[in-house]
């Protein structure tokens, strides 16, 4: 429940802002945010947003490019120039004892994508998304850049891809086709584009959507200065195609369909190969921040457990980059590799790890979640998708630790040795039999982690013979 405090002092905040006192209503916390506190609440007749740093009062460096105030005076910007964002209505200073943040108007719509993509309440809506996609893209990357905020970052490829680079290393991870793959980004570097604004994190979850299509953008905390390739491809990543990882456009359209939209709103073509670029990027730059949400639990900055849980999605990223690398590979990637999942096997004697988690999953299933409303329901499931983690680790971990053992010792080498190799350039997944290993351990490591992901499935109908 919120806390009479943050009441009081939303009263006296919107009091300020605009002139005359009213009661709160129907505040309440809202769903989703990785990075940002959001409360919706009605003041009097209007209806807002208060969007402000969580807890400590800061926000990670993997989420946020500008500052809170900068952001505010960003969708104010927007707003100017005919794009979809809400209205903004103030900026939070310290006497108001409310943090860092600022208020917005109210949208109606859906965030949700499993709410939105494939619900024929939204059929109308879907079909004009790859359009309305491109066309507001096109006016975002249109906007001068003397009018930014003075501290909106810019970046090249090289640098990003550096930084990705030292991020990945700091966090400590040994994930082998993170290694290739900022090899691969290294050596595939696009030449430099006319600097264009960002959105930075334009996807589905990020966009309000109602029946006619895109009513809000929301989420303008990782704008930047950059090619406009990269604003494209990312909407494209993987893991934003949320139940449709098939339709490759945020799970509603095509590539083609998407950009060439996006030609016929802005007057600029996009090199497909540029664009191939930014996607790989875009898929390991998520899976690096997975890394640094699990980084910002350990250090205390937000110990929420929704943080831990998105860290463990680095698996998808595994899967995800090697689907990508596939068109790349040449016959190499055709070959099909040998799948089977373990039995499970009945436990006695003591109680099992696995018996444990099965008994605290079915506790949340049947007493927790039913019980549950809100921000409360929302970790209900978080905790359920812990919990599953861990029993099937439990289950399957041994098993699969094994095999990826054996499998490395067949060809003389350890996973530092295989990381190092992928680095250098002396070891390739062009290499059926070592595409085989890289492909085997994504998909144990992912059938531990989300075996629900769309992306296992479409992995194991490339890849395998079943």
């Amino acid at each position: 429940m919120p806390s009479e405090s943050l009441e009081f002092e939303l009263i006296n905040f919107c009091a300020r802002l605009f002139g005359e006192r009213n009661e709160i209503a129907n505040l309440k916390r809202l769903t989703g945010g990785a990075n940002m506190e959001s409360w919706g609440f009605d003041y009097g007749d209007r209806e807002l947003v208060l969007r402000r740093a969580p807890g400590s009062g800061e926000r990670s460096e993997e989420l946020s490019r500008i500052s809170m105030e900068s952001e505010a005076q960003l969708i104010a910007l927007v707003c100017e120039h005919d794009i979809a964002a809400p209205p903004m209505m103030g900026i939070l200073e310290p006497s108001d004892e409310l943090g860092q943040g600022y208020l917005m108007g109210r949208i109606a719509g859906e965030t949700l994508p499993q709410k939105i993509l494939g619900n024929p309440a939204f059929a109308k809506a879907e079909q004009v998304l790859a359009g309305q996609c491109a066309s507001e893209l096109a006016k975002i990357h249109a906007i001068p850049l003397d009018r930014l905020p003075d501290d909106t970052p810019q970046d090249d490829a090289a640098s990003l891809v550096d930084s990705l680079g030292e991020r990945y290393r700091e966090f400590g991870a040994r994930i082998p086709i993170f290694d290739y793959t900022l090899r691969w980004l290294d050596d595939h570097l696009p030449t430099a584009s006319e600097p264009r604004l960002l959105h930075g994190d334009f996807r589905m979850g990020n966009l309000m959507i109602d029946a006619n299509g895109i009513a809000a953008i929301l989420d303008w905390e990782l704008a930047h200065i950059g090619d406009p390739a990269q604003d494209l491809a990312y909407l494209c990543t993987p893991s934003w195609r949320f139940t449709r990882h098939d339709r490759p456009v945020g799970g509603f359209a095509e590539i083609d369909e998407f950009l060439d939209a996006y030609q016929s709103a802005s007057g600029a073509a996009v090199d497909r190969a540029r664009f191939d670029f930014w996607l790989v990027y875009s898929t390991l730059w998520w899976g690096v921040c997975c890394l640094g949400m699990t980084n910002i639990w350990r250090t205390g900055q937000d110990r929420t457990l929704e943080r831990v849980v998105i860290g463990r999605r680095v698996s998808e990223v595994e899967v995800d980059l090697l689907l990508l690398f596939d068109p790349m590979l040449g016959e190499s990637a055709t070959r099909k590799i040998e799948w089977e999942m373990p039995k499970s096997y009945p436990h006695d004697g003591e109680t099992h790890s696995a018996e444990l988690l099965e008994a605290l999953i079915a506790w949340d299933s049947d007493d927790v979640i039913p019980a549950a409303k809100g921000r409360d329901l929302f970790q209900a499931r978080v905790a359920k998708n812990a919990m599953g983690m861990l029993n099937r680790e439990a289950e399957l971990g041994p098993v699969f630790e094994i095999r990826q053992q054996e499998r490395l010792a067949a060809f003389g080498l350890t996973t530092e040795t295989l990381r190092t190799g992928l680095a250098d350039g002396t070891l390739s997944p062009t290499d059926p039999a070592l595409l085989a290993h890289l492909r085997l351990t994504a998909l144990e490591r992912l059938s531990i982690d989300q075996p629900k992901y769309p992306g296992l499935a479409a992995a194991l109908k490339q890849w395998t013979r079943i």
